[in-house]
């Protein structure tokens, strides 16, 4: 079947892989992305498409930095079978145009929803913007894809079409982007950091931040997955979005600093035009100032923290059960450590390992309800919160039968006051093993222990001896069952099982508790050490302090223990008002948790909670300790009494003695007991264990606790007791020390036997008193004690004496109560707090019992004001409480007219200083108050209706009416004292308003809320802002939600807000703040804004204008957004960004007022119109330009460009209806009103912001998003207003330019607005091009109309194209200069008129453009080949401006060139390049140029000028070691300063510069350049180069090799040949080859003797332009037949060049004569033998063989090789006998080679010297014989060497002489004193400089001053120089620096002051 063309591009992906098995096929992998075109092959089953691929970072190593990586495409065929289509890309067929668009091409941007955007297409062709819809093809197999092709009609003889090409696609929308748009915006924003970032991440070597952006995009991708999963449940997703928004803007921030505003509450979706601007506004800001989201200002109190702790793994070496007890510890510095928590027990089987979790349930718990205080925060930050484990094991105690039987048993040690043995406790520490690993029987222990316990634990376990007591080595393992019965012991000794703490660990938890990750963590245990002498440990990372404290050591040494090897816990912290809401919400985590509470409140408890904790401390058992007895003396302790193991068992009893059931709790997961048994310690040591006991309330304050305390296994021995309740209170929190009676049948019952006698409770309980602590031993003896710690924890009980006696007010006298009202500010705020409920009842109850007191009524309402204050206390959330009460318990309805009566009279005297101050109190709880009067009231309503009284009281409405009239009177007056007060009535008047709401109707509150801020007219200061704040708290209450009240708030908010902004006077930071909260009033109240809209924007512009001229100020913390509060919440920020948060805020609310639905509505005067018009446009052009807010917030900065837009557009209507006059009246018209609007308009559509095309993906997807195609809808606005102001052309005019309007007022507009309408002639998109070159056509024809002239317009357009590009990267509408030809077709009518002179000028214009616009892409573009190649398109630009006379572009971009060539390191090249600029000016010192930004000069004389770039040009001559470039430069400075300005200072310092270069010249080495000669062959190079010859310039010690490889770096593919010819014309050839500068035979230099070869070779080389190349020479046989060939290459201009080459010109042919042959010959073999002289005076012995050869072939005077010989061509003197020989006169080239000869002479004379002086015998045997031969053969140079002659210094010095000094200088002086004087600079710069010795010299400095001498040194005057100082400076060499600073100022004028030196004459 023959390849046909697809109707539609059709979109497929690979689903098999397919190998090419020929060049046309396209290999395939998985998931690759097809576009298929053409369908044909055998059976139509093969695809014909592109295959576009992901970029390679290989192409980032060519990419422009920033640069987006394109995709690469790749083409072919492939078969169907492989690839699955997925959709098909086209036209509806109801357009009509399907053939068109099939075979043309599709081109634009396709969003989502497949609407496309106008694109520049890669081949230059646009097709026209059309809707275009994308065809998904469901289901679609391989099988069913037979109709895919579709055939399209096509003519056989049409050109084939070109092939379509795949649209642009702005939106990648996977099926789930409605439903989680972050899908989608993840894949998007991953693509974008792979195709623009990766790579220059990869090549700048950015590895840290490399590593960070995997991490993240690590992070995204399981972020991306989870979403599409959707297995989360709601919390976790919205939590995943949250952190997925900002781990995307992270990575933004991180790599090209924009953030787009995605919104986590709206599912992670970008925000886009149609949103809120103060929504996207906050969020923008947070997003690129901050790293997280602020949280909202939550108050301490309600912030409760909670931490999950997960027992992961434990392994241990323990043969018995272990336990381990987990509890939160608190530590402050300076105090012991205090339990925080209750304890939670995890049970561990014998076996010592807990590695797999098949009870997850039962390894975890939520500590819960922890305070900020209790993890470090404020107010507490020096507290230390640490979660503490204790390690427990059982251990069977054996001993002796006790004495005694019958009185105790294991499982009941008391007997009750019946003789009935109590019962077992209900659970044990076996039991719950049990529960959770099955049964542990004996059997189970011994195999735990012999098989699979690992050999490590067993062998741990039997060499441990330090954690164990000695008495239990020997023993079986336990035998104890599940229920902690007693083993089978033997006849003679009984066995029990007890608990021992055998280590404890601790980790610190405030760094974990103040994150929210999740960690995991490993617990060290540690365990007292028995070691002895041991030096103070180092217990390295893992020991905390807080354990020395639990745990105590009587060596006072820890090691770790072995028993606990390994303990794995995984944290996880919360924060939650509440914890059983936390669970709730986070089901995944938490379900099924246990609650393990804190021991305490954390703040006002909400729940009912009656817990009392008691902490057994330890046993005061001191030597000869002694038990108290009843009834008689103490007696002292048994001597058996060993206390190793000392237990106590405690019981909660009844007075009556009988057990309370189940009311002991170890730990929050353990059951009730009955009785506790402690763990097992010795004497001295502490049990500290905490236990709960949870007792009926109606129990409390009759019940105690008992305690035995016995030795196990022996029976108890003491027991002691202490009641709960002391003096109708609840016993005080803290340590209480209990007398230890003898345990004996006396003081076994609690009370008196039959006998009468016994029983402990009738004997005192503690050792001093209730309030003892600490035992007297002086007084009492060694008493045994024991000590312990109550702590209650109740919403039930009290111990605050006054606190009862309120809570008791009936029982007491009539005049306690005031006294107890008045005591009740010293009562503890927790009392208060725990009895809230019962305290306002006793407050109302007092309250109404008295009504009509009025000292009872104030005192109650003083009180009532003191217990609500605690409402503000951040410890406690109280107010949530009080609520509650007063609508769910509060019922005293007659205590409304106390209340009221009360308040009334603290208003009436608000001066007063004492009601002052409780009025201040007062107004802080006003809120309550009313709501217990609404409730009271509302209740007395009821009981009046009961009675039959229905009507409403007027005395309740008259004295509610005086309040708040009592209140606007207080506001009104401006006495100082009152202040305070007005504060806290502005501050808390909102929450007063909705408690009224049960009173008054909704509008009767509206009124006293409007009355209340009417009467807050006259504040000042402070208070003017917390009137602005109460106005934003009234548009926040649901009271006023209903559209009538929000409608009547937002009329009077102009008149409230209307004085606090607009106009000011001066900025202040106060009038900054009010600004700030009247956008947060109109940000609150924006939905609600209609008719007050015209009064709203010019307080906007006014404001907007007045802090916009305000001074910018940089900041490092940002203040959020739209302030609801004052002070305002601010967050600490990263770097110094500019902005200014009042800004913001206005463009954010300009932006939603203007584009309201009420609309602008701006009718007014006209001149007040036209400020208003005038001040709007030019706020919203600084809106445009980024003036408002950083350039890099981006979704902000999107979203007012389409803003703008609806802006002017509604302004557009505006201009067009009223200031667009009649041309008749076109005086009327506002030009610049006019101006304005379309400079804001230019600027919107032409922003760099909507340039999609240059955008990468996720940027483009985001701008496309927010604003649409904003630049459609400008260019629509533009085509209609342009045309608006034109006027009618006459009909001729009509038919010759086509437009409908022209000229009339569009002229006031050319040249102002030529620039930015090219700019948008250079736009991508279609339509915004077309019309601005329609505008342009407008432009040109009213141009030519008034004037006839287009220059105008092209000067314009050449500075717009220079900015552009300076600005701008290139587009494709530049690279093809589209808009050249459509300006050509409007103008195309013009053309078919003959010689008609606009379509002359406008074909000029455009010839001149069009270069223009070449060469400005050719230095723009990336693509230039070569550093050459850039300079020479950079130079002709600069050629280009120069005809144009475009001075200052010139200018720019001479001293751009000039840096270019800084930065090659060609310092001549770039004094070359400046010396274009130098040439712009004369020598003039009396012409005054302007200034010049760039590069920066000030105004100045051209003198001045052109100095001060000499200098720099000098500067750089001395760089590069261009001494003749340099010499030229001093000598056109000392001719001016000698002859012009008659500046002698500087002519004296020009000429010392001028010597110290002639001196450096002749000290030199090496001058003359490398010369090359190249030729470019092959049609592989430009036609600019192709067959071209070129000579180029490289160092002078550069070879030709080395040449060649710089060559070939330039030219990658070019192949170098440098030695003989190459034919083949495919490719590139580089023929590389040396060159010399051709030397003249002629000149002068040579006519003299003893120069230096240095000094002739600079004089012959100086500026050279022709070359040569020696092709043939003849030097055998006779002399007079020797000849020689050069071929000379003359370049177009002389070296040095700008370039570093220059083209050849001509190339010609020269033939020696005998005599021009031998004087080059000579010449060059003194030359050679010169180099071989300085080889071996620098001791190569291996040249002297080759010195003495040649110097025998010159002297000898038989050989043919001489260069003696050359004598003969010289003429002879002829003369007569007797006669004196005539002179013979010689031609100049005789004569220099008679000079060649004599110094080739001293030459020899010079080397046979040096054999005389030198130590090798070899020279020396050579000296006689050729001083002989040298006499002879050279003996007429001898003669005249001999003749006296004046002696040169310089003359028999030769230039490689070694011991030549070297000089060096110091730059003393960076830069010259700038001046607007004429043509005099400071001339010290031009002093000789001091000379000091270098290691490594360089070069030398000619325009440094010389070191002042010090004054009447060495016999000199000041002033005077030290004799031969510059001889003996000189007479080294030196390391040259230029005076000549490239940042310095050197511009003097004259007449400036002198500096001392200079008018001292140096």
């Amino acid at each position: 079947m023959p390849w046909q063309p697809l109707h539609r591009i059709a979109f497929a992906v690979a689903t098999y892989p397919f190998v090419p098995s020929s060049p046309a096929d396209l290999p395939l992998e998985l998931g690759d992305e097809l576009y298929i075109i053409e369908q044909g092959g055998k059976d139509a089953q093969w695809f014909r498409g592109y295959l576009v691929a992901p970029p390679s970072l290989l192409a980032g190593l060519t990419s422009v930095k920033g640069q987006t990586l394109e995709a690469r495409v790749f083409s072919g065929i492939f078969p169907r079978s492989c690839v699955e289509v997925r959709e098909v890309l086209g036209e509806d067929s109801e357009d009509g145009e399907e053939g068109e668009q099939a075979n043309g091409h599709t081109n634009g941007v396709r969003d989502e929803n497949g609407i496309g955007a106008p694109l520049g297409s890669p081949n230059g062709v646009e097709s026209k913007r059309k809707s275009a819809k994308v065809k998904r093809i469901n289901g679609l197999t391989n099988r069913t894809t037979q109709d895919v092709s579709i055939v399209a009609p096509r003519d056989p003889d049409a050109p084939k079409p070109p092939a379509p090409v795949p649209m642009l696609k702005i939106g990648d929308e996977t099926p789930t982007s409605s439903s989680e748009p972050l899908v989608d915006e993840i894949g998007s924003c991953l693509r974008e950091w792979h195709s623009t970032n990766l790579h220059e991440l990869l090549l700048s070597r950015q590895y840290q931040l490399l590593d960070n952006i995997s991490s993240l995009v690590n992070t995204l991708d399981l972020s991306r997955r989870q979403l599409l999963h959707n297995v989360l449940t709601d919390f976790e997703i919205q939590t995943l979005r949250e952190k997925t928004v900002w781990h995307l803007v992270k990575g933004n921030k991180m790599l090209n600093g924009e953030v787009i505003v995605r919104d986590p509450e709206e599912r992670g979706r970008v925000l886009t035009g149609d949103d809120s601007a103060v929504e996207i506004t906050k969020l923008q800001s947070m997003m690129s100032l901050l790293d997280e989201r602020p949280q909202a200002p939550v108050t301490e109190n309600l912030t409760l923290h909670h931490l999950l702790i997960d027992v992961k793994a434990f392994v241990g070496a323990s043969t018995e059960a272990t336990t381990l007890v987990f509890f939160l510890a608190s530590k402050t510095p300076g105090s012991p450590a205090t339990p925080l928590s209750e304890s939670y027990i995890v049970e561990v089987p014998p076996s010592g390992a807990l590695t797999s979790l098949t009870k997850a349930g039962q390894m975890r718990t939520l500590f819960t309800n922890l305070a900020p205080a209790d993890i470090g925060d404020l107010p507490s930050p020096d507290t230390e919160l640490y979660l503490v484990v204790k390690v427990r094991s059982t251990q069977q105690i054996m001993g002796k039968p006790g004495s005694r039987s019958g009185t105790t048993t294991r499982d009941g040690p008391v007997t009750s006051q019946h003789g009935d043995k109590d019962k077992p406790p209900s659970t044990s520490r076996s039991a719950r093993i049990s529960h959770m690993w099955g049964s542990t029987t004996q059997k189970a222990q011994r195999k735990a222990f012999s098989r699979n316990a690992p050999i490590s634990s067993r062998l741990n376990s039997l060499s441990e001896n330090s954690d164990e007591p000695q008495e239990t080595r020997d023993g079986p393992p336990s035998t104890a069952s599940s229920q902690g019965q007693r083993s089978q012991p033997k006849a003679t000794a009984i066995s029990r099982i007890v608990t021992r703490t055998m280590g404890i660990g601790a980790i610190s938890l405030n760094s974990i508790m103040k994150q929210d990750d999740e960690i995991e963590q490993v617990v060290t245990v540690w365990t007292p050490s028995t070691a002895l002498g041991q030096d103070k440990q180092d217990m390295g990372d893992a020991w905390e302090d807080i354990i020395s404290d639990l745990m105590k050591s009587k060596t006072g040494h820890y090691e770790k223990s072995r028993r606990a090897e390994r303990l794995q816990v995984h944290l996880k912290p919360f924060e939650s008002p509440d914890a059983d809401a936390l669970i709730k919400s986070t089901p995944t985590l938490l379900s099924g948790v246990m609650q393990t509470n804190k021991m305490g409140f954390s703040g006002a408890p909400t729940k009912p909670r009656s817990d009392i904790y008691v902490t057994i401390d330890e046993a005061f058992l001191p030597r000869h300790a002694l038990l108290s007895r009843a009834g008689s003396s103490a007696s002292s302790l048994s001597n058996n009494l060993t206390g190793s193991n000392l237990q106590i068992t405690m019981e909660v009893r009844r007075p009556s003695g009988e057990r309370l059931e189940g009311c002991i709790f170890a730990s929050s997961n353990a059951d009730g007991q009955s009785s506790w048994e402690s763990t097992a310690t010795g004497r001295g040591d502490a049990w500290s264990q905490t236990l709960r006991l949870a007792i009926p309330p109606n129990e409390v304050s009759g019940c105690h606790l008992v305690m035995v305390l016995a030795d196990v296994p022996s029976h108890p021995f003491a027991i002691c007791h202490m009641p709960l309740w002391d003096q109708q209170a609840f016993m005080r929190d803290g340590h209480h020390s209990l007398l230890l009676y003898k345990y004996d049948d006396s003081t076994a019952m609690a009370r008196p036997g039959s006998a009468g006698k016994g029983g402990y409770l009738a004997l005192p309980w503690n050792a001093r008193g209730k309030d003892d602590v600490s035992k007297d031993d002086a007084v009492l003896g060694p008493i045994a004690t024991l000590r312990l710690q109550t702590y209650l924890c109740s919403t039930r009980f009290s111990q605050d004496k006054v606190l009862l006696g309120l809570l008791k007010w009936k029982e007491q006298p009539p005049g306690d109560i005031q006294d107890l009202l008045k005591q009740l500010v010293f009562v503890p705020e927790i009392e208060i707090v725990k009895l809230l409920n019962d305290v306002f009842d006793a407050m109302f109850g007092i309250l109404v019992e008295h009504t009509g007191n009025d000292d009872h009524e104030d005192s109650i309402f003083s009180a009532l004001v003191t217990v609500l204050g605690i409402v503000h206390d951040r410890r406690f959330n109280l107010g949530p409480l009080v609520d509650y009460y007063a609508e769910n318990r509060f019922n005293y309805p007659f205590a409304t007219p106390c209340l009221v009566r009360s308040f009334t009279r603290l208003l009436a005297k608000p001066s007063d200083p004492d009601t002052s101050r409780n009025l201040r109190a007062t107004f802080k709880v006003v809120r309550h108050i009313l709501k217990f009067i609404t409730h009271a009231r509302g209740q007395q309503k009821v009981k009046e209706e009961g009675i039959g009284i229905t009507s409403t009281s007027p005395g309740f409405s008259r004295h509610l009416r005086t309040i708040f009239k009592a209140l606007d009177g207080l506001m009104r007056n401006t006495a100082p004292i009152l202040v305070g007060s007005q504060t806290l009535a502005v501050q808390h008047f909102h929450t007063w308003l909705p408690e009224l709401s049960g009173l008054l109707s909704t509008e009767e509150i509206l009124h006293i809320a409007i009355d209340f801020m009417d009467s807050c007219a006259l504040v000042k200061g402070k208070l003017v802002l917390y009137k602005l704040v109460l106005i934003l708290n009234y548009s926040k209450l649901e009271l006023f939600s209903q559209s009538e009240q929000r409608q009547a708030l937002s009329a009077n908010t102009v008149r409230w807000i209307a004085p606090h902004w607009g106009k000011t006077q001066a900025v202040t930071e106060q009038y900054r703040e009010q600004v700030r909260l009247c956008c947060s009033v109109l940000a609150s109240q924006i939905e609600d804004i209609s008719s007050e809209v015209p009064d709203h924007i010019p307080k906007i512009i006014d404001s907007y204008l007045a802090l916009q001229a305000a001074p910018e100020t940089s900041k490092n913390r940002l203040s959020l957004l739209f302030p609801t509060t004052y002070p305002f919440p601010t967050r600490i920020i990263q770097g110094t960004p500019h902005f200014d948060e009042a800004l913001v805020e206005l463009s954010a609310i300009l932006s939603s007022i203007s584009n309201s639905p009420a609309g602008m509505q701006l009718e007014l005067a006209e001149d007040d119109l036209i400020n208003l018009l005038d001040g709007t446009l030019h706020v919203h052009l600084s809106i445009l330009q980024c003036e408002a807010f950083p350039a890099d917030w981006l979704s902000v900065h999107i979203y007012h460009h389409k803003s703008t837009m609806k802006t002017l557009q509604y302004l557009a209507g505006i201009l067009l209806e009223t200031f667009l006059p009649h041309p008749d009246e076109a005086e009327n018209y506002n030009t610049d009103l006019w101006k304005v609007f379309f400079t804001t308009l230019l600027k919107l559509v032409g922003s760099n912001a909507l340039a999609l095309e240059t955008f990468p993906e996720q940027k483009r997807r985001a701008v496309w998003k927010i604003a649409g195609d904003v630049r459609e809808h400008g260019a629509d606005l533009l085509r209609k207003t342009w045309e608006a102001i034109g006027w009618d052309p006459s009909l001729d005019e009509q038919q010759k330019y086509g437009l409908a309007k022209m000229g009339g007022y569009q002229v006031q507009y050319v040249p102002a607005l030529v620039g930015p309408i090219v700019e948008l002639c250079l736009s991508v998109h279609e339509g915004l091009r077309r019309v601005a070159v329609e505008v342009l056509q407008s432009m040109i024809v009213s141009e030519w109309t008034l004037s006839e002239d287009l220059s105008v317009i092209q000067t314009e357009m050449i500075d717009c194209l220079d900015r552009l590009f300076k600005s701008k990267p290139l587009t494709e509408s530049i690279l093809q200069k589209l808009f050249i030809n459509e300006l050509f077709c409007l103008f195309e009518p013009l053309a078919n008129i003959p010689d008609d002179p606009l379509y002359v000028a406008l074909r000029e214009l455009i010839a001149t453009i069009d270069e223009f616009l070449d060469l400005l892409v050719a230095v723009h573009s990336t693509d230039v080949t070569g550093r050459a190649s850039h300079m020479i398109h950079r130079l002709r630009l600069m050629e280009f401006l120069r005809d144009m006379q475009k001075e200052e572009i010139f200018i720019r971009y001479v001293h751009q060139l000039a840096q270019l060539q800084l930065d090659a390191r060609n310092p001549t090249e770039a004094g070359l390049a400046l010396r274009l600029h130098a040439e712009l000016y004369d020598w003039d010192p009396t012409k005054i140029v302007s200034a010049l930004q760039d590069p920066e000069f000030p105004a100045q004389s051209e003198f001045d000028r052109k100095e001060r770039i000499y200098f720099d040009i000098i500067k750089y001559y001395e760089d590069g070691e261009a001494w003749s470039s340099a010499l030229q430069a001093y000598t056109e400075l000392q001719t001016q300063y000698q002859e012009n300005v008659f500046d002698f200072p500087k002519l004296a310092r020009t000429q010392r510069a001028i010597a110290t270069i002639y001196e450096t010249i002749a000290k030199s080495e090496k001058l003359v350049p490398k010369y090359f000669h190249v030729t470019y062959k092959g049609m592989g190079f430009p036609a600019s180069l192709r067959d071209k010859e070129y000579v180029f310039e490289g160092p002078p010690n550069e070879r030709t090799s080395a040449f060649a490889d710089r060559m070939q770096e330039q030219h990658p593919q070019a192949q170098i040949i440098t030695n003989g010819e190459n034919d083949d014309v495919e490719g590139q050839f580089l023929h590389v080859s040396a060159l010399a500068p051709h030397r003249d035979l002629n000149h002068h230099v040579l006519q003299r003797a003893r120069v230096p070869q240095v000094i002739r070779d600079y004089l012959l080389s100086s500026h050279p332009q022709v070359f040569s190349i020696t092709t043939k020479r003849t030097t055998t046989g006779p002399i007079t037949e020797h000849s020689a060939e050069k071929i000379l290459y003359t370049t177009a201009e002389p070296f040095p060049t700008i370039l570093q080459r220059s083209e050849i010109v001509s190339v010609d042919r020269l033939e020696l004569d005998a005599l021009q042959a031998a004087l080059e010959r000579v010449i060059r073999k003194t030359q050679e033998m010169i180099i071989v002289e300085k080889r071996v005076a620098d001791h190569e012995e291996e040249v002297i063989p080759l010195l003495i050869e040649a110097l025998n072939i010159s002297v000898s005077p038989t050989s043919e090789s001489s260069v003696a010989r050359y004598r003969a061509l010289l003429p002879s003197s002829t003369s007569d006998e007797g006669e004196e020989p005539e002179e013979v006169v010689l031609q100049p080239t005789e004569n220099a080679l008679k000079i060649s000869l004599i110094d080739h002479a001293i030459m020899i004379k010079r080397c046979l010297t040096m054999f005389a002086r030198s130590g090798n015998r070899q020279l020396q045997e050579s000296h006689e014989h050729l001083s002989k031969l040298f006499d002879q053969t050279f003996a007429p140079e001898l003669a005249i060497i001999t003749v006296p002659q004046p002696r040169h210094s310089a003359s028999l010095m030769p230039s490689w002489n070694p011991s030549s000094p070297s000089l060096n200088q110091d730059l003393t002086q960076n830069s010259l004193p700038r001046t607007n004087t004429n043509a005099t600079i400071d001339t010290s710069i031009l002093d000789t400089p001091s000379h000091q010795p270098s290691r490594n010299p360089k070069r030398l400095s000619f325009l440094k001053r010389t070191i002042d001498p010090p004054p009447f040194t060495n016999g000199f005057s000041n002033g005077s120089t030290v004799p031969n100082i510059e001889e003996e400076e000189f007479s080294k060499k030196e390391n040259r620096r230029s005076f000549f600073s490239p940042n310095g100022d050197t511009g003097l004028g004259r007449g400036a002051k002198c500096p001392k030196r200079i008018r001292q004459g140096v």
